[in-house]
C-alpha cells in the first residue's frame, strides 16, 4: 500500500537519496528543505509519515516536531548527524517514533519507514470511547480492559497507563509522558512507573498476552501488537 511521506532535508545529495529510497519502495513524497516549509507542507498534505531531518535552518526538526504535535500524532522518523544518546532520547520523547543518525543505510531507512507504518496503520481506527490494538481492547467510557474475552482487573493507574499506551500505539512514551497521563502533573519519581508497568506486565500475561508492552531502552515503553 503506498503512503504519502514528507521529507525535510535541507542537504541536496541526502534528499535526493531519501526521495529515490521512498519512491523506490513505491511510496508518494513531498519534500521541503528547511522548517517553515515543513509546516506548510505538512498542513496541505496530511502526510502518513514525515522524516525529519534535526538541523534544519531557521526552526529545526525538534522545534517541527513539538509544532506538529499540538495537533497530531503523525509518526516522525528524525535524521540527525548527532550521535549522542540525550540526543536520540530527547528526539524521541519530545515525539519522534524513530531516529536514525547520518550518514545511514538506504536499506535500513527503508525498513525502519516500513516498520512504523506497519506498527501505525495494523492498528484499526480509534473512536473517543473505544481503543482497540490488536485483541486488547480499552473501553475509556466503563473504565474497562480486556485482553481477548478476558477482563483485566486494573488500578486507576494502570488504566490510565494503559490508555496512555494505545492513544498512541506507535510511539515510544518516556515514563515523563506516562506518569502525567497517570498523575496529572503531581510530582512522582518517575521510577515510579516501573512498578506499574511491572504489574501491568503481569496481568496482560496471566490474560494470555505475553510482551505486550516494550521497554525501549533509555527511552521508555511502547506497545506491541497483540494478536
Amino acid at each position: 500500500m503506498p503512503f504519502e511521506i514528507l521529507i525535510v532535508e535541507d542537504d541536496p545529495s541526502i534528499l535526493e537519496v531519501v526521495v529515490f529510497t521512498m519512491e523506490k519502495a513505491g511510496h508518494k513524497v513531498v519534500t521541503a528543505k528547511d522548517g517553515e516549509a515543513a509546516l506548510s507542507q505538512f498542513g496541505v498534505y496530511h502526510p502518513d509519515l514525515i522524516i525529519l531531518d534535526v538541523g534544519l535552518p531557521g526552526i529545526d526538526g525538534l522545534e517541527v516536531c513539538r509544532r506538529i504535535r499540538r495537533s497530531s500524532d503523525v509518526p516522525i522518523l528524525f535524521l540527525s548527524a548527532r550521535d549522542e544518546e540525550i540526543d536520540r532520547i530527547l528526539g524521541l520523547e519530545i515525539g519522534g517514533d524513530d531516529y536514525v543518525t547520518k550518514p545511514f543505510s538506504p536499506r535500513e531507512l527503508s525498513a525502519r519507514v516500513s516498520n512504523i507504518l506497519r506498527r501505525e496503520h495494523k492498528t484499526p481506527k480509534q473512536n473517543d470511547s473505544c481503543l482497540t490494538h490488536g485483541r486488547l481492547v480499552v473501553n475509556i467510557e466503563s473504565h474497562k480492559a480486556e485482553l481477548g474475552e478476558e477482563l483485566l482487573a486494573l488500578t486507576a493507574t494502570e488504566f490510565s497507563i494503559l490508555k496512555a499506551l494505545m492513544q498512541r500505539p506507535a510511539a515510544v512514551l518516556s515514563r515523563a509522558q506516562l506518569l502525567d497521563s497517570a498523575y496529572k502533573g503531581l510530582h512522582v519519581s518517575d521510577r515510579t512507573i516501573d512498578s506499574h508497568i511491572r504489574n501491568l506486565r503481569s496481568k496482560l500475561k496471566r490474560a494470555g498476552g505475553k510482551d505486550v508492552i516494550e521497554t525501549v531502552y533509555g527511552v521508555g515503553f511502547r506497545l506491541a501488537y497483540c494478536d
